[in-house]
């Protein structure tokens, strides 16, 4: 029984670092797709000579998308 306690700190720590890698890991996957998606809108706007990409708002009005 003394054994099971002995080990409890050590895996408690691991499970915390094993969480924060998965989190940092999700959220910089998250940030290279956001990277990606404005490099690709970026590159079709230099090919169609365009100064910038137009979404439509909630109100119908067209606007330059904000990164």
């Amino acid at each position: 029984m003394d054994a099971v306690i002995d080990i409890m700190p050590q895996f408690f720590l691991l499970s915390l670092v094993g969480a924060a890698a998965l989190y940092g890991y999700k959220q910089m996957k998250r940030e290279a797709e956001k990277v990606a998606e404005r490099n690709r809108r970026s590159e079709a706007e230099m090919r169609t000579g365009a100064n910038g990409t137009l979404v439509r708002g909630s109100d119908g009005v067209y606007r330059l998308k904000q990164d």
